[in-house]
């Protein structure tokens, strides 16, 4: 394989994905996002996912949540509409409920309409399914994160081509695609996200100290964030600005580029004021300083 051109990430990006706005705009037109995920442990996820999606600019978040997650979330942010599925986890008799949440969205959202899966789910083979079994009965732009990435894998074929986001640090990598980078040198980890987005036909975003971003034709790197972005929630945050921008419209390999330069400054931001104090929902604050 020939050694990929190397791109770094800039602010210039912004440019990109954030264009002047008609004054005749109206709600939806710059997108709802669906945001499947939470449990009766991981109840935040959907949460910060979503207020990170807000910040980075969609008019509107639907959360859908095992009970206890959306009446946690519901409660979190008056900006935060949460339903609730009928069990503990996410399983099968809830599709016919995320389906018609999703016909619905479209309805009214049209190619505005974007889903952010996994975060906090949990990795029960009835959820794994419903997941798999959700993907294969819906068109719909997603970005696959944490638990989702678990459930994809076990069956790549239903995902393959989908041009899907990805978000996976580097043992979700291993999960998804069998092949251990944890140790590689950075070259080599970029030649391996390249070939595994290409056999996929979908986005790559490689979390780690530098994000590596590939469509499986180009690929670029992030080098922004900080060592305190180690803090549980900013794969979250990540997840939610790259569905964010997938329901406001933008390509999805400059979605996942904006969405890693975007998490990693306001990471940076928050880290210059909070340090190892630092915590997601700081990171999702500093979004307006980054965007604006």
């Amino acid at each position: 394989i020939k050694k990929p051109m190397l791109n770094k990430i800039n602010k210039d990006i912004l440019k990109q994905v954030y264009l002047p706005r008609p004054s005749e705009s109206h709600k939806y037109d710059f997108g709802l996002l669906l945001v499947v995920g939470g449990g009766d442990f991981y109840t935040g996820s959907p949460a910060l996912a979503a207020m990170a999606a807000f910040r980075a600019g969609v008019d509107m978040t639907h959360i859908l949540a095992p009970k206890r997650a959306a009446d946690i979330i519901a409660g979190f942010s008056p900006n935060l509409a949460a339903y609730p599925f009928k069990g503990k986890i996410f399983g099968n008799d809830d599709l016919p409920t995320l389906l018609a949440f999703t016909e619905s969205a479209q309805s009214v959202a049209g190619e505005k309409t974007a889903v952010v899966l996994g975060g906090g789910m949990g990795r029960s083979s009835e959820t794994k399914k419903a997941i798999l079994a959700y993907l294969q009965q819906t068109k719909i732009k997603a970005v696959i994160d944490a638990d989702g990435i678990h459930a994809v894998s076990e069956n790549l074929d239903a995902i393959r081509g989908r041009n899907f986001i990805f978000t996976p640090h580097s043992y979700e990598f291993l999960t998804l695609t069998g092949r251990d980078i944890r140790e590689a040198k950075l070259e080599e980890k970029i030649i391996v996200v390249q070939e595994e987005a290409k056999k996929f036909g979908g986005i790559i975003i490689l979390k780690g100290a530098t994000d590596i971003i590939s469509n499986g034709f180009e690929t670029v790197i992030d080098q922004g964030g900080s060592p305190f972005m180690t803090v549980g929630g900013t794969g979250d945050t990540l997840a939610g600005i790259a569905g964010s921008l997938l329901a406001q419209g933008c390509d999805p390999f400059l979605a996942a580029q904006a969405a890693s330069f975007i998490n990693g400054k306001a990471g940076e931001l928050a880290a210059t004021k909070f340090g190892p104090a630092m915590l997601a929902t700081d990171l999702i604050e500093e979004i307006a300083n980054v965007i604006k």
